[in-house]
Formats: structure tokens, C-alpha cells, sequence
């Protein structure tokens, strides 16, 4: 026990009865790495989180002032600027840059404001061989060097070297592209980590985004993040996927102050769910029909073959044992990466790495998630982004990101099809949210009670958010 619990600082924590996630990875069919199943957190402790942090407009602005600028943002995708002159516009917490891809294929980051009276130079994404304010006509090359002022005779106390965009710090990683305002801070590489050794199986880097879609949610930007680093809401809120997911036997992992990683694992029965006269095969149906992740959503074809939808649990087999081997097979067919190697664990299982503050990719095989969430214009809006991830088959160019579809207030996530039936389960959190950020405004106590070890990455988050407000 004492090798188990060396990456667990202070005293372990209860867990619930019922099969592990150790448990489970130990009978896997291929192995698991072992850090998705060995336990490594800090012991928190128990003290309620002050309510004000999600709606005081004081809070909100310190947020705005002191965190933002200094940490690492994921602020785009590589496949969203294939090409030299390809931009982006990135807007958070009232700050706009321009992420331009260079004639050498590096990436540069540039405050998106005239340097004469401040209009911004982009407002939307696209192609562009100069940067030319609309204003006036102030144009700088593609590099942030000045190209032109008109009238150059008026402005002779303006020098070349003066008007030189500001540039902003760029970070690359797995395909993801990262901004930090501040020149001091740790590394990209120190900030992700212990990410990037994790996700060497993974390589984000051969994937591209195929789905990507946004709304703007009623509720601060931590209220909506922190509802997804937890899977113990599903007992209520998502009871559809009891049957095929191990909710409370999720394991919670902390890394320092950055990052964490939820395993949930699919292909078992949630603990509260009684067991009596339930088959495997039961949870293979159940798992096929609302499990909205697996590569077999992708492509009506191989979800309609032997081996898609159609997956039969052997006898002496387990439902994990069979929904592995179904996916290893449709994965390799559809993408064309030979995955026979890959663990069930790694084909099915929620495998969610929080990166602080509002960046979370799923891991594993199957189609990814990718969640990201800003602050909106207020304390009590944010804009919730999803991406799906899929693996680019070997030999073919990564495809340009579509656009995102933005979905309006009256909208719901529901319809985006594209998102299958991840729109649904969407939109089972919406009917929450919106509730908890007025709840939170109305709190009589002004605290927020958090499980000990449930919600230990909640606590891990807004340890490290009060690090960057008090200093």
C-alpha cells in the first residue's frame, strides 16, 4: 500500500466502493500506462470556496488585471493558419491579438491595435499580405514591422523602431498554439507538464480539428468550467450514462499547481446502478446508443458494420474487453493509425487533463474532445467552446479548421448536429447552470461546500487562482 500511495501527499482520501480505476486498467487487455491509473493528489482539505469569487464585479476585474495577462492561453489550432499571411484574431478579458503564420512557418503574436489611435487592425480571421489600419492606413508588414505611415511628413517624431507592433510570447504544443502577455513565468513545456510526456501516445499533433462550435453560457466562466471537472453530476444530471460509466469511481489526479486529470471509466456500470440481472451485453447497448465520443459516430458505414454499433460481448467476456476490441478496429479502419496496441482504458474511457485556467483536451484513441472557456463581456457570461479532434490518416495534409458555429442565445446545443449526441448531454448541463450562477448571487452564507476528493481539482484550481489575484 505504501508504493501505491507515494504520489498521494497528506492523508488518502475515501473512495467509493465497486471497482477502481486500478482495478479496472489491471484486467485491461493491453496495458495501461501507469499514470492513468495510479493515484498522485495533495490532500486540500475541507474549507468552502467564498461564492463572490463567481459574481463579485471587483473579483472579476482583479481576474481580468492579474491572471490573465501572466499565464499561458491556448489561443488557437495549427490547422486553423496552414498557410504564410494566415491570421487569427484572439480576444479574452478585453485584450485582442493576431497570431500570424510567417513565410518560414513560425507562428508570431501581435497586439491587434493601431499604434496612431487605436483601431483594432483585424476583427475577424482570414488571409492577409500586410496589416493595414482601416482608419488611416497605417500599415506594417506581416513580421510587425512598419511598412508605411501616410503622410509621413506629419509624424517625424514617430521612428521605425517606435511603431514596431507589440509582439506577444507564442508557445507551441501538440498542434496547439499558446500566447502569454507577461515575459516572465514558467516555460510552456513547465506550465503543461506533466502534458506533453502523457500525450507522446496521444500526439495531438496528428490531429485536426473536425467540429468546432461555441455559445455564450449565463453563468460565470470558473461555474461552467468547474462543472466539467467532475463526473459525479452524472448520477442526476446525465442518468442516460449510468449504465456504461463508473461516475464515483472516477479517479481525480492533481499535478502541482497547472494541471489535473480525471479518469472516468466507460464499459462498467456506475456504482449506483444495482447490477442485479444486468448482462454485459446490457452495458454494450447502452454504451452504443449514448456514448458520444467513440469513432463509430464519425462514419455511418462502420457504425452500421459488425464491429460498429453491432458490437457483441463474447461469452467469458467483459463489456470493456468487447467495446475494446470493436474500437481498436473501426479506429484503425477509419483513420488508418494501427492502434491494436492501444489498452480499452485508452479507447473508451473519459480521460479529461485540466490545464489552468480554461483549457481541457480529452486523451486517448477515439475522436477528442477539446473544451475552452472565456469570460464574456460581464461576471455572468462566458462562451463555451467544443472541438472534436480527429486523426488526420497517415500521408494526407491536416485539412483547414472549419470556422466555429457560433450558436446564439436562443440556440441549443442540440442544434449543432455535427455534435451528435454530445448536444444532448450539453444541454442537460445548460439546464443546471444558469441556476447555479443566480443561486450563487442569492447564497445566504456567501460559501460553496466541495467534496474532499471529488472535487479535489476544484479546490487544486482555485488554490492556484488566488495565487495569481493576491499577488
Amino acid at each position: 500500500m505504501a508504493e501505491r500511495d507515494s504520489k498521494i501527499k497528506g492523508t488518502p482520501l475515501p473512495r467509493c466502493p465497486g471497482p477502481s480505476v486500478r482495478d479496472l486498467a489491471l484486467a485491461d487487455t493491453n496495458p495501461v500506462p501507469e499514470f492513468l491509473y495510479e493515484d498522485e493528489y495533495e490532500n486540500l482539505g475541507s474549507d468552502p470556496i467564498p461564492a463572490s469569487r463567481y459574481t463579485d464585479l471587483a473579483f472579476f476585474a482583479l481576474e481580468n488585471q492579474r491572471l490573465w495577462p501572466r499565464i499561458w492561453q491556448m489561443a488557437a489550432r495549427e490547422e486553423e493558419l496552414p498557410e504564410a499571411g494566415d491570421y487569427v484574431v484572439y480576444e479574452n478579458a478585453g485584450k485582442s491579438f493576431i497570431i500570424m503564420r510567417q513565410e518560414d512557418g513560425s507562428i508570431r503574436s501581435f497586439a491587434n491595435v493601431c499604434l496612431h489611435r487605436g483601431r483594432k487592425l483585424k476583427t475577424e480571421d482570414g488571409w492577409t499580405a500586410e496589416l493595414q489600419c482601416p482608419f488611416h492606413g497605417f500599415t506594417w508588414n506581416n513580421d510587425g514591422s512598419l511598412k508605411q505611415i501616410p503622410c509621413r511628413w506629419d509624424f517625424s517624431h514617430l521612428s521605425d523602431e517606435k511603431m514596431q507592433l507589440p509582439e506577444i510570447s507564442v508557445g507551441r504544443w501538440g498542434g496547439y498554439i499558446f500566447l502569454r502577455e507577461a515575459a516572465e513565468g514558467p516555460t510552456l513545456e513547465e506550465f503543461l507538464a506533466p502534458i506533453p510526456e502523457h500525450f507522446k501516445r496521444w500526439k495531438h499533433e496528428e490531429c485536426a480539428t473536425a467540429i468546432w462550435v461555441g455559445k455564450v453560457v449565463p453563468a460565470n466562466w470558473k461555474v461552467v468550467m468547474e462543472a466539467f471537472m467532475e463526473s459525479w453530476h452524472t448520477v442526476v444530471t446525465h442518468p442516460q450514462l449510468l449504465p456504461f460509466t463508473g461516475d464515483a469511481n472516477s479517479m481525480y489526479n492533481t499535478y502541482g499547481d497547472y494541471v489535473n486529470l480525471t479518469v472516468t471509466p466507460f464499459g462498467t456500470m456506475s456504482p449506483h446502478i444495482d447490477p442485479e440481472g444486468k448482462e454485459q451485453q446490457w452495458i454494450v447497448d447502452e454504451f452504443v446508443k449514448y456514448n458520444g465520443r467513440s469513432s463509430d459516430n464519425y462514419d455511418e458505414n462502420i457504425a452500421q458494420e459488425e464491429g460498429g454499433y453491432n458490437v457483441k460481448v463474447p461469452e467469458g467476456k467483459t463489456a470493456r474487453e468487447a467495446l475494446g476490441a470493436s474500437l481498436r478496429e473501426t479506429t484503425t479502419k477509419m483513420f488508418g493509425h494501427d492502434v491494436s496496441f492501444a489498452s480499452d482504458a485508452e479507447m473508451m474511457d473519459a480521460l479529461l487533463y485540466n490545464v489552468f485556467p480554461n483549457f481541457s483536451p480529452w486523451a486517448g484513441f477515439q475522436p477528442n474532445i477539446v473544451y475552452r472557456w472565456r469570460p464574456w463581456k460581464d461576471v455572468d457570461h462566458c462562451l463555451m467552446e467544443v472541438r472534436v479532434l480527429t486523426r488526420v490518416p497517415p500521408g494526407q495534409p491536416h485539412p483547414k479548421a472549419p470556422p466555429m458555429k457560433f450558436l446564439t442565445d436562443t440556440q441549443k446545443w442540440t442544434e449543432a448536429p455535427e455534435l451528435g449526441i454530445l448536444g444532448d448531454v450539453f444541454e442537460q448541463d445548460m439546464d443546471n447552470l444558469p441556476y447555479v450562477q443566480q443561486g450563487l448571487k442569492a447564497s445566504m452564507n456567501g460559501e460553496v461546500q466541495l467534496a474532499n476528493y471529488q472535487e479535489i481539482q476544484i479546490r487544486q484550481f482555485q488554490n492556484t487562482l488566488m495565487k495569481y489575484v493576491e499577488s
